[in-house]
């Protein structure tokens, strides 16, 4: 009878050396399409390293925003500023906003095409002045990387001028498509969004005096289900650990 209890101690006391495992969950993401490339990588890791689920969708910048807006039940949204609609709504805890990355929209051609100057804005005009057509995400239907570029004419003058000559595509991978098919000489979208298609070459970003590089900046919504995983997501997006990724992605960590 002793040594019984001697044995069930010695249980006892090797169980409680060991934690008990934290209860998987899952966690609902919603980002727009220029860090989809990053989180699609980097949710395997998380996953691996919490043993939590992630199930993420993607959509374009403004759509994105719009959806937190309403109120759709997401655990951890990412969107691009500006976003007071987002915080008005209440449907995201403010002090949560974390910086994730941050992408440029960059130029690309065809593989094996030459690839042109675009070290500085004339370059820019000259290249653009030089394309028979070009392509680039839809602004009207919320794509932040055709808004960004938009405004990119607007700021070389350029907007009147380059209308017959714009073909615009549903989202990164159908300007890309447009593009590799020769249907048009360059394509502008996000980074991100152009090294993961095939049969079109990055030349680089456009310059910043007429780019701003789009922030991703990640919250946690008010009504999250699984607050404690989404908190350890956003913690991991935000990690030193994910900072690689971004980069390989074609983007730079917002830390």
């Amino acid at each position: 009878m002793m040594r019984r209890t001697r044995l069930a101690a010695i249980a006892l006391a090797a169980l409680a050396a060991f934690p008990t495992p934290t209860r998987a969950d899952e966690v609902t993401l919603v980002g727009p399409g220029g860090i989809r490339a990053a989180i699609v990588k980097l949710i395997p890791l998380f996953e691996q390293q919490s043993g939590h689920k992630v199930t993420a969708t993607f959509g374009s910048g403004l759509g994105t925003k719009a959806q937190v807006a309403r109120g759709e039940p997401f655990d951890l949204p990412i969107v691009q500023p500006p976003y007071p609609e987002v915080l008005a709504s209440g449907h995201v805890v403010a002090g949560s906003a974390t910086p994730l990355a941050t992408v440029a929209v960059g130029v690309a051609v065809r593989t094996g095409q030459p690839k042109p100057d675009i070290s500085t804005t004339d370059a820019v005009r000259r290249m653009l002045r030089a394309a028979a057509f070009i392509s680039y995400p839809n602004a009207a239907s919320g794509a932040a990387a055709g808004v960004s570029f938009n405004e990119t004419l607007a700021k070389l003058g350029m907007t009147d001028e380059m209308k017959a000559k714009i073909k615009i595509a549903q989202g990164g991978a159908g300007a890309m498509a447009a593009l590799a098919k020769g249907e048009v000489d360059i394509g502008l979208t996000f980074i991100s969004e152009i090294i993961t298609e095939p049969g079109v070459e990055l030349v680089g970003p456009l310059p910043r005096d007429i780019s701003t590089p789009t922030a991703l900046v990640g919250f946690l919504s008010a009504h999250a289900k699984a607050p404690a995983a989404a908190k350890a997501l956003l913690a991991f997006l935000s990690s030193a650990e994910a900072a690689p990724v971004y980069r390989a992605c074609g983007m730079e960590p917002g830390r």
